[in-house]
């Protein structure tokens, strides 16, 4: 029995790590960091990072979040905390390779070894004429309620295009 569904947890592990993969990974640029505590094996931090958006131009989120240290934290094998927080600005002149879905996961990136992924979804809000964007984080067998939220207002004259 706990065979069985020690089998079934690891198909399902396996999966998700597939479909992580098939996201591809978020190209982080760490731009900043504090110490939050101290150990002798490598801190606690909060880092921020810059995720330029792929399918629009001129546009980057900067996400917050709590990275552990330690041991397990030093060997890419610790699971950091699901708070984060999200801001993204328009930093350039916008413009858009292609048309955007309505809804569309645009970053991801491993919160653990192999059970916690960090996402940031966006979201088209035609009415507005803005691009909402949104930072949640989520396991393979249940995810966290915790979010945050922005939105980057389109300058005047420029229409997103949706498919």
């Amino acid at each position: 029995m706990k065979s069985t569904r020690f089998a079934a947890r690891l198909r399902l592990a396996l999966a998700f790590c597939a479909g992580a993969l098939a996201l591809g990974a978020a190209h982080a640029e760490q731009i900043g960091s504090v110490n939050t505590n101290f150990r002798v094996t490598g801190s606690d931090k909060v880092v921020v990072e810059a995720y330029d958006d792929p399918a629009v131009t001129g546009v980057t989120c900067y996400v917050s979040r709590a990275r552990t240290g330690g041991v397990k934290g030093t060997l890419g094998i610790a699971e950091d905390p699901t708070e984060a927080s999200i801001a993204c600005r328009q930093v350039g002149p916008i413009s858009f390779a292609a048309p955007l879905k309505q809804q569309a996961d645009v970053f991801s990136e491993r919160m653990s070894f192999l059970f916690k992924t960090l996402h940031v979804v966006r979201v088209v809000d035609t009415k507005r004429n803005a691009l909402v964007y949104l930072t949640y984080s989520d396991r393979v067998v249940s995810g966290s309620a915790k979010n945050s939220v922005t939105a980057v207002p389109m300058p005047a004259g420029t229409t997103i295009p949706v498919r």
